[in-house]
C-alpha cells in the first residue's frame, strides 16, 4: 500500500537527501500529515532511529505519537509497526521516540547522538538554546533534521535560523506549504478560512498563508516591544566592566528557573544576558553565574524564594544564595497586574543584547493574555505556557528596579531650600 501512498507535491523533497528539510506555512497545508507519512514509509524501507521533538512535551499525548499511529493504519502498516505506550517500533528495527526539548536535560538530548532523523514539530516556539544543543547532537553520518512550523514572528529563533539567515542550499531546503497545496483540504476548514478572511485580512494572511506577524495576538508587551525594535534597542549591548550586574530570578514550577542579567548605566537599563533551565538544582545556576565574567551586584528574588527550595537539605533559595556569599534582595510582592505595569514603566529605558538575550526576548514577544473562547476576547490574566517564566523574571526586574529608584522612607531627605537655590555652585 505504501507504494501508492498519496503525497502533496511540495513534500516530495522529503525523499531526497538533505541535512535540513524545512516546511513552513499556514493552517491546512498538511505539513505534519506529510512528514509523518514520509517517515513511516522510509522507516519501513530500512532501519532508522527517528526522534520526534518539540519544544515542550509534558506527556506523550502532546507529541506527534497519535498522528503517527493514525498514519500507520492509513498506510496499512499495522502489521509492521508495534505501538507501545511511549514508542513506535518497526519489525526491521526502526524506532520512533518522543522528547520535549525544554524538559529534557542536555544529557538526555545528547543521547540522541545516533539518530538518523530528528523531526522537530511546531518549531516556531523552539528556543535558540534548544537549537544550539540539538543541531550538533544530531551528527551521525548522513543524519537529517526535519522541521515543520507555522511562522509567528520573524524574530523567532527557528525562522531566523532557517529563513532569515538559512544554511547553504547544499545543506538546506525550505518550502512554503499552504492550504492550496493540499489536495485534500477539508471543506469545513475552507469555510472557516473564508469566514476569517471576511473578518480580518491580516489574520487570514497569518493563519492560512503563513505570514509572520510583528507581535503575537494578545501580546502583553506589544507596544513596548514594537517601540524597542523601532528605537534599535534590541542590538549588541556590551558589558560595562565598571558597573555591577544585578540578576533577576523567577523560580517556576518544576524547577523552571529564568534569570535576567541587568546593568544600570546612566538613565538606561542594559539587559546583557539571560539564563534559563529546568530540573536542575541551585548549584547548576551558581556555577553558570560564576562562569560568566561579570562583577555582580545583587540577586533579586521573588517573594517565594524565602520558602522555596531547589536543593537537598531543606534550605530556601534565599538561604543558599546568601551562604554562597551572594547579596540577595527580595522583590516586593505585587499582583501580576501591578507587576506588569511596573515592567512597562521601565521598558522604554531598556536595551537588550539581541544575541545573549535571544531566548528571553522571544519569550517576552510570546507572553500573551489568555483568550476566552466563549466570549471571543482576551482575559485579564496572562496565559501560562513556556513564555511565562522568562516573562515573570522580567516582571520582577521591573518591580525590583522601580523599587530601587524609589527613595527609602527611612532615609532623611536633604532640605535644599535652606541652602538657597544656587548654593551648590559655591
Amino acid at each position: 500500500m505504501i507504494e501508492t501512498a498519496k503525497f502533496p507535491v511540495k513534500l516530495q523533497f522529503l525523499f531526497r537527501p538533505k541535512r535540513y528539510k524545512v516546511a513552513k506555512g499556514g493552517r491546512g497545508g498538511a505539513k505534519s500529515w506529510g512528514y509523518a507519512r514520509a517517515l513511516l514509509i522510509l522507516g519501513a524501507q530500512k532501519p532508522l532511529r527517528i526522534v520526534c521533538a518539540r519544544e515542550t512535551q509534558k506527556s506523550i499525548e502532546e507529541s506527534v505519537y497519535q498522528l503517527l499511529c493514525d498514519q500507520v493504519t492509513l498506510l496499512g502498516l499495522d502489521e509492521f509497526y508495534v505501538k507501545t505506550k511511549s514508542h513506535i517500533i518497526g519489525k526491521n528495527g526502526t524506532s520512533f521516540s518522543f522528547v520535549g526539548l525544554r524538559q529534557a536535560s542536555v544529557t538526555d538530548i545528547k543521547s540522541f547522538e545516533g539518530a538518523d532523523i530528528c523531526w522537530v514539530e511546531e518549531a516556531q516556539v523552539v528556543s535558540k538554546k534548544s537549537w544550539d544543543i540539538l543541531v550538533p547532537t544530531i551528527r551521525k553520518e548522513e543524519s537529517e533534521i526535519w522541521v515543520t512550523y507555522n511562522p509567528e514572528l520573524e524574530t523567532d529563533a527557528t525562522h531566523q535560523r532557517f529563513v532569515v539567515n538559512p544554511p547553504s542550499s547544499e545543506l538546506c531546503e525550505v518550502v512554503t506549504v499552504n492550504w492550496r497545496d493540499n489536495p485534500w483540504f477539508p471543506e469545513i476548514l475552507r469555510k472557516e478560512m473564508e469566514d476569517l478572511r471576511s473578518r480580518s485580512e491580516d489574520d487570514y494572511q497569518h493563519v492560512y498563508e503563513g505570514l509572520c506577524k510583528q507581535v503575537v495576538e494578545g501580546a502583553i508587551y506589544r507596544a513596548e516591544l514594537i517601540q524597542a525594535e523601532k528605537d534599535g534597542r534590541m542590538t549588541r549591548v556590551p558589558y560595562d566592566s565598571i558597573k555591577p550586574v544585578d540578576t533577576f530570578w523567577d523560580l517556576g514550577f518544576g524547577d523552571n528557573v529564568s534569570i535576567w542579567f541587568a546593568q544600570s548605566v546612566g538613565f538606561e537599563f542594559h539587559l546583557i544576558d539571560f539564563l534559563s533551565g529546568r530540573l536542575k538544582d541551585l548549584s547548576y545556576y551558581l556555577k553558570e553565574l560564576q562562569a560568566k565574567p561579570y562583577l555582580y551586584g545583587r540577586d533579586f528574588l521573588p517573594h517565594d524564594a524565602q520558602a522555596k527550595t531547589l536543593a537537598a537539605g531543606g534550605r530556601t533559595v534565599e538561604q543558599i544564595l546568601r551562604a554562597a556569599g551572594r547579596k540577595v534582595s527580595i522583590v516586593p510582592r505585587l499582583s501580576i497586574v501591578d507587576g506588569i505595569a511596573a515592567a512597562r514603566s521601565v521598558f522604554n529605558k531598556c536595551w537588550f543584547d539581541a544575541e545573549k538575550c535571544a531566548d528571553g526576548i522571544q519569550a517576552l514577544k510570546h507572553y500573551r493574555y489568555e483568550f476566552d473562547e466563549e466570549l471571543k476576547t482576551f482575559k485579564k490574566e496572562p496565559r501560562h505556557d513556556w513564555a511565562s517564566h522568562p516573562a515573570d523574571a522580567f516582571r520582577y526586574f521591573g518591580v525590583g528596579i522601580r523599587d530601587e529608584e524609589m527613595p527609602s522612607p527611612e532615609a532623611p531627605q536633604p532640605n535644599y531650600a535652606q541652602y538657597g537655590a544656587n548654593s551648590w555652585m559655591s
